[in-house]
């Protein structure tokens, strides 16, 4: 194992708090069928892959989901919110740990993303911490819906890899979801499992970062 000097962090559950139990209910409410099918933490319905992809808009995901659901009187203002509701929030000292590590590290955010989610983050951070986006805690941040790529697709690794000149060996990957870390360690990197209970700060430990 080669010393780490790189940290690459997903933004769901390893920076930002979701809960996927409270978005499935939201949709329950909504009216779709089959919930675990269509949207969980290893499956989901292709229309969330095209989302974070940017390869649909925002308009055009509320539409869909009114034609999953049926009812065509929903409101962009109720889909939003049921979406929405995956997002907790950031915890108090998260961001103190993001500028630790980028202090002593080069790091990167990798995150799947999408327009709406984006915008609720972004406001959040804003509203709670006063901080107007994530791009001073890192050297540079990728978001899945700006370029064009998510994970575990390799190729969003591999631009990674290639604007940065990153060496896989030498960068730790953190993310909450095990497909995820999975393809990363074909390409090379360290991983580590961020979880409810080794979340980011007992990984710093962990890791002696």
């Amino acid at each position: 194992m080669q010393k780490i000097k790189n940290i690459i962090l997903d933004y769901g559950n390893v920076i930002f708090m979701i809960d996927f139990d409270r978005v499935q209910e939201s949709f329950r409410r909504l009216g779709i069928k089959n919930i675990d099918d269509f949207f969980g933490h290893r499956t989901q319905n292709p229309l969330f892959d095209e989302f974070d992809r940017g390869e649909i808009t925002a308009s055009e995901f509320r539409a869909r989901i009114r034609h999953i659901v049926g009812d065509s009187s929903l409101t962009d203002a109720a889909i939003d919110e049921a979406w929405n509701s995956l997002l907790v929030g950031v915890p108090p000292g998260r961001h103190g740990m993001l500028e630790y590590l980028h202090d002593k590290y080069r790091t990167f955010l990798l995150s799947n993303n999408n327009v709406i989610h984006y915008s609720y983050c972004m406001g959040h951070i804003r509203e709670v911490y006063g901080v107007e986006s994530n791009e001073h805690f890192f050297e540079k941040t990728y978001y899945s819906h700006k370029v064009g790529l998510r994970k575990p697709d390799k190729a969003i690794f591999q631009l990674l890899i290639d604007e940065n000149n990153i060496v896989p060996e030498q960068t730790l990957f953190i993310d909450d979801s095990p497909q995820h870390l999975d393809k990363a360690m074909e390409l090379g990197f360290q991983t580590a499992l961020c979880t409810t209970e080794e979340p980011l700060e007992l990984l710093i430990e962990k890791f002696s970062l």
